[in-house]
């Protein structure tokens, strides 16, 4: 048993993995990578190897650390955006129907398309787009507080999705077909 996994298909949000950024929304102020997967509740491949991995990540910690016990309920990085985030407030309508996962690392992961070339491209990798991770779980257990949290080792893009929020601009963008046939009125405004 492993505390690593890869995950099946998912879709990605909150995209920084070509460039470590701090958390805002965490004590942690620590510049990682990260990427927030929304896993469809009806992936059961996925959310099987996710249990299986907590569980091993679990009993690693218990033989690493004899005489300590983990509480019933450990705090997870796994919500359901059916629900509320862990802050307050409703997830996002691209959360329905999914379980939500913010994973990171100090270390940038590996990034690769669905044939295994790495993607160097930042545009190719955004909130919407669809892959895969490689992720690995273990116990923190940091002032008092103990949870299982997930660390982000890889990235491959399986296929492009409607973007989240913001969206891709390319250069064919800019070639819809508009020209610029606007009189700027500036002779008749000069007299």
């Amino acid at each position: 048993m492993s505390t690593q996994i890869t995950t099946g298909k998912v879709r990605f949000s909150y995209c920084s993995l070509f460039e470590p950024r701090a958390n805002n929304n965490s004590s942690d102020s620590q510049e990682k990578y990260s990427v927030t997967l929304l896993i469809d509740k009806g992936d059961k491949f996925t959310l099987d190897k996710i249990k299986a991995a907590v569980a091993e990540a679990k009993q690693n910690y218990l033989q690493k650390n004899s005489g300590k016990k983990l509480p019933s309920e450990l705090k997870t990085t796994l919500h359901d955006g059916d629900g509320e985030r862990p802050n307050g407030g409703d997830f996002g309508p691209e959360c329905q129907g999914c379980y939500v996962m913010t994973v990171s690392s100090k270390n940038k992961p590996v990034l690769v398309d669905k044939n295994k070339n790495p993607i160097t491209d930042q545009q190719e990798l955004y909130s919407g787009c669809y892959g895969r991770a490689i992720i690995n779980f273990y116990v923190y257990d940091t002032n008092g507080n103990k949870g299982i949290s997930a660390g982000l080792n890889g990235v491959m893009k399986l296929h492009d999705g409607e973007p989240l929020s913001g969206g891709i601009v390319t250069e064919s963008d800019w070639d819809d077909g508009w020209e610029d046939t606007t009189d700027d009125g500036m002779d008749d405004l000069l007299g």
